[in-house]
């Protein structure tokens, strides 16, 4: 009578059982599994076109390229009017080519005027900043009470659909050096709603709601706060461009400023006339205009991935 194996030695035997064709490296019979092949999805997926090695030249590229965007034109504004100091051109006629960038509608050198005209950007960072912290802090205010959120919104609804340019115009008439002051209000409706709209996401997660069961109030806020830096990052980039063309158009039109001012905007504003005859009295405060909020842009997008 054959006696059938019990489950134990079945199993024994598989584990034990030889490969004719698969030997170790002592030439001992190998157990089968041992030198299985590794299963193909856990292993990493080749780079079968080189896409991958061919994009990271083309990201240290782009991100060199975004940083020199922004570099030079904060550079020209916060170091320029020293340097145009020490520059000393003489007038000429209008439009001419004199000097390494020609002269201006009112004979001026416009690399003079291009060092000492970027005073657009420091108002236009200077309002977002003051935005930011005004808007924050009313966003928060209203996401942690109801009553709060009802007294401090409503009230910021009602510059919602009222026309920035002329708000600047009405607020220069009464003040003409409170430009900032003027773009920092219009901005704060909107950076209030988007801080509120973060803090009540985040303060509906189950991350807060186990730290308030807990009783960590310190904690809770910082998850919070942390929560609401994300959405932020990714809009700065978006809000100081158009500050600084709000600014600038702000300054294009007159507003603010005289028509003689070392500006980027007043110079594109007053030069345009002789665009085909000088176009550097043009291009070149637009470019610096152009350069920064492109640049800005790009970081930003690259601080949101």
């Amino acid at each position: 009578m054959i006696r059938e194996p019990k489950p134990s030695e079945a199993t024994e035997a598989t584990e034990l059982s030889v490969v004719p064709s698969r030997l170790d490296s002592g030439g001992a019979p190998a157990r089968a599994g041992d030198h299985d092949p590794p299963n193909p999805s856990l292993a990493a997926t080749p780079d079968k076109y080189g896409l991958r090695s061919a994009a990271q030249p083309a990201v240290r590229l782009g991100a060199v390229l975004a940083w020199l965007l922004l570099t030079v034109p904060v550079c020209v504004a916060v170091f320029g009017p020293a340097v145009a100091t020490n520059l000393h051109p003489p007038p000429g006629p209008p439009y001419a080519a004199d000097g390494l960038l020609g002269t201006d509608g009112l004979g001026r050198d416009v690399l003079t005027q291009l060092l000492r005209g970027g005073g657009t950007l420091g108002v236009a960072v200077g309002a977002v900043a003051l935005a930011y912290l005004v808007g924050g802090a009313i966003g928060l205010a209203a996401a942690s009470n109801r009553v709060l959120d009802e007294v401090l919104m409503r009230p910021l609804d009602v510059l919602l659909p009222m026309p920035s340019l002329l708000v600047i115009s009405v607020v220069v008439v009464w003040r003409p050096e409170a430009v900032v002051l003027a773009v920092a209000v219009l901005n704060v409706p909107t950076v209030a709603r988007l801080v509120r709209a973060a803090a009540l996401d985040a303060a509906s997660s189950p991350v807060v709601e186990a730290m308030w069961l807990q009783g960590e109030s310190l904690a809770r806020v910082g998850f919070i706060g942390r929560s609401v830096l994300g959405p932020l990052k990714a809009d700065v980039g978006t809000r100081v461009a158009l500050a600084v063309f709000l600014v600038a158009s702000a300054n294009f039109l007159g507003l603010g400023l005289s028509p003689a001012a070392a500006d980027w905007a007043v110079a594109i504003s007053h030069n345009r006339q002789g665009l085909l005859l000088q176009s550097w009295a043009v291009l070149a405060p637009a470019g610096m205009i152009v350069a920064f909020t492109l640049g800005l842009s790009l970081l930003a997008d690259r601080r949101t991935r």
